[in-house]
């Protein structure tokens, strides 16, 4: 069975089917391939720690279609958060926000918070668009082994569906934000320098 589909009408249609069944997607984002799931089922998230023979303990982040979405998974959008939102999103940076409560736990750290972003690749925001909401955007690799650059690298065993994009070139990860305390926990093509300035 075929499970490599162009990110047209119909492969789009047919990764909306799957992740309807609690099924595990594969797909671009502007860094490196991402392994989507319906974030709000306990089901698929044990399909997609399977897959990637992930520990508990270790929270998926989360992208959105456009800073809209969020509401359906932060409680508040601190100011300084909001203000890069402005200046890189889409683009490769995450926001770590303080989750809704009733989040399942595996997307929130030990402080309860979410990590965000929204994508600059085109296919993944259309995904999220469709879907009507967040969605995972975990690596596709095995925990520990390099991301995934191609679809075929992308296809783990589990993996349903493997949306074909361009291909990607090696690129630093998303830049990771704490906007409470200002601090860059990971920086990547977004700098600390460019977010001072960005929430001044």
């Amino acid at each position: 069975m075929n499970i490599f589909f162009k990110a047209d009408t119909e492969g789009i249609f047919e990764a909306l089917r799957i992740l309807a069944s609690d099924g595990v997607v594969a797909y671009p984002t502007e860094t490196v391939y991402g392994l989507a799931v319906h974030p709000f089922s306990e089901a698929a998230l044990d399909a997609l720690f399977r897959v990637k023979q992930r520990e508990e303990g270790r929270p998926v982040l989360l992208i959105v279609s456009d800073a809209g979405q969020v509401s359906a998974l932060a409680r508040a959008v601190p100011e300084r958060a909001r203000a890069c939102m402005n200046a890189f999103w889409p683009g490769p940076l995450s926001l770590l926000l303080p989750g809704l409560p009733a989040l399942p736990k595996r997307l929130l750290d030990a402080a309860g918070r979410c990590c965000v972003r929204c994508p600059g690749n085109d296919i993944a925001r259309e995904l999220c668009r469709q879907w009507g909401g967040p969605l995972t955007s975990t690596s596709a690799n095995l925990s520990g082994r390099p991301p995934a650059v191609t679809a075929e690298e992308a296809a783990l065993p589990g993996v349903a569906l493997a949306l074909q994009g361009e291909g990607l070139a090696v690129r630093l990860p998303s830049t990771v934000y704490d906007p409470e305390t200002g601090t860059v926990l990971r920086e990547g093509e977004i700098t600390a320098e460019m977010i001072a300035r960005a929430s001044r």
